[in-house]
C-alpha cells in the first residue's frame, strides 16, 4: 500500500470530513473510494469508446431486425 501527502483547501477537507462521518467511514476510506469511482468512470469511458469503434450501422440494423415487433407490456411503456 502507498502513502500520499495531499493538500486540500480547508473547505473541501471539512466537507469530506462531514461526508465521511455521515457514511461512517474514515476520511482515508472515503477518499480512496472517491478515487476508485473516478478511475472506474474514466476506464469505462475508454472501454465504451473502443467498443463504439468496432460497431457498425449494418450490425445494428441486423440486430434490430431480430427484435419482435410487438407492443411493450403496459408497465414498460413510456
Amino acid at each position: 500500500m502507498s502513502t500520499i501527502s495531499l493538500r486540500l483547501p480547508n473547505s473541501l477537507h471539512n466537507t469530506i470530513r462531514g461526508l465521511a462521518k455521515e457514511e461512517q467511514v474514515s476520511i482515508n476510506q472515503f477518499v480512496t473510494l472517491a478515487i476508485a469511482e473516478k478511475v472506474s468512470a474514466l476506464m469505462t469511458e475508454e472501454y465504451l469508446e473502443r467498443r463504439a469503434k468496432r460497431g457498425s450501422r449494418e450490425k445494428f440494423e441486423a440486430a434490430m431486425a431480430k427484435v419482435a415487433k410487438i407492443e411493450p407490456a403496459k408497465h414498460d411503456r413510456l
